[in-house]
């Protein structure tokens, strides 16, 4: 770990100062076009929180992309609703703020519920980013506004589902594809898809279901040329993931235990990882997102951007994040379709004929939010 006080990663240009009128919680409840399987078990649909935030006469849109259960994380779409409301927008109202870079500091007596202030602070940079009239990622400081795009693919019933599915997005040329594995469903469907695909970028996602017991799971999984292998262990076990990073060929990416930036600081000085996967819904937004991003550049570790089945809105902010310039490996960034039969912004994300999404160029997210659609999907809406 790079010896640089990690206060010299937290600075900022000055920003316009906001006062934020009011915020609205939207609960919605988006089907998704295919169920979505990992470890943690199945879903058909998606509730995320949407934030829409109003400063300065602008309207600004973020999303808490929480899920109805508990089993990624801790929160879940109705704790992230209180969180804001009880706790998040009384230290915001009658306030202004210089930066939204400043929500970590205001929210700091509030441990934990990373997703609730991720949310929040999205709104406000899409609202900073429109008064400025620049597209987020230029806010953002992004570098390149075409990113490689990767997929995500669930468990499914079958191998052959899989290798189906997966074969409709090597024909889309996305730049890698990640499966999600779990005890029994690991070695031979890796096998089974390098024997179809032997070139294919390919990962694999344990989401945490393995325990130091399984060292030999890994050594199978050592000979398949992987990219990387994601969360085998518990979240709160760094030790055994240094530990078994020394063990196996293989990088070890980490995803649920980079839940702060101290977190990401920890897992580069045990060796923990080669890889750390970036999501500013489980760190507690842009702001903590650019500081790991930029721990990890000075230590040469490579980022990519994630996904929590993020909703168009989340989508927008994450691609407009991974136009850092240290996201150099392909991105769980994909198009709106691969997901939801229905986005709630237009235009939809695409994918080009290389394999990549393209960042707006247009001021704030660049999509236009379909409020009637909106409307149709929201099944509870708050106003703070």
């Amino acid at each position: 770990m790079s010896k640089k006080s990690l206060q010299t990663y937290n600075k900022f240009d000055n920003l316009p100062v906001m006062h934020i009128d009011k915020i609205e919680l939207l609960h919605l409840r988006l089907p998704l076009v295919h169920h979505f399987e990992t470890s943690f078990g199945r879903v058909y649909q998606q509730e995320p929180l949407i934030i829409r935030a109003y400063a300065e006469g602008f309207i600004g849109y973020g999303e808490s992309a929480a899920s109805a259960n508990p089993y990624y994380s801790p929160e879940t779409v109705h704790t992230c609703g209180h969180i804001i409301k009880d706790f998040l927008w009384p230290r915001l109202k009658n306030t202004n703020i210089i930066s939204p870079a400043e929500l970590p500091g205001i929210f700091g007596q509030i441990r934990g519920n990373s997703i609730a202030k991720a949310g929040v602070e999205m709104a406000l940079w899409d609202i900073y980013a429109q008064m400025n009239r620049k597209p987020l990622c230029e806010i953002y400081g992004g570098t390149d506004r075409a990113i490689p795009a990767g997929v995500s693919l669930g468990i499914t019933d079958t191998p052959d589902e899989l290798i189906a599915m997966i074969g409709k997005f090597v024909n889309k040329k996305y730049k890698r594809i990640k499966i999600k594995i779990k005890p029994g469903w690991d070695v031979r469907i890796v096998a089974q898809i390098r024997d179809r695909y032997p070139e294919l970028p390919l990962t694999a996602d344990a989401n945490a279901a393995y325990t130091p017991k399984d060292i030999k799971i890994f050594h199978e999984l050592d000979k398949f040329n992987l990219m990387m292998i994601e969360q085998p262990l518990d979240e709160n076990d760094l030790i055994y993931h240094a530990r078994m990073q020394k063990e196996i060929k293989t990088p070890i990416c980490l995803d649920e235990s980079i839940k702060s930036v101290q977190d990401a600081a920890q897992a580069i000085e045990l060796g923990s990882c080669r890889i750390i996967n970036i999501k500013q819904a489980r760190v507690g937004g842009y702001t903590n997102a650019k500081t790991i991003h930029d721990i990890c550049m000075d230590n040469n570790i490579p980022v990519w951007c994630g996904g929590l089945l993020e909703s168009g809105i989340g989508r927008l902010h994450n691609i407009a994040l991974a136009t850092l310039p240290n996201f150099r490996l392909p991105n769980d960034i994909s198009e709106s379709g691969r997901y939801y039969k229905e986005d709630i912004i237009e235009p939809a994300v695409t994918v080009t004929e290389n394999g990549e999404i393209e960042a707006s160029n247009s001021a704030g997210l660049g999509a236009e939010i379909l409020t009637e659609r909106l409307k149709r999907y929201t099944i509870s809406e708050t106003e703070c």
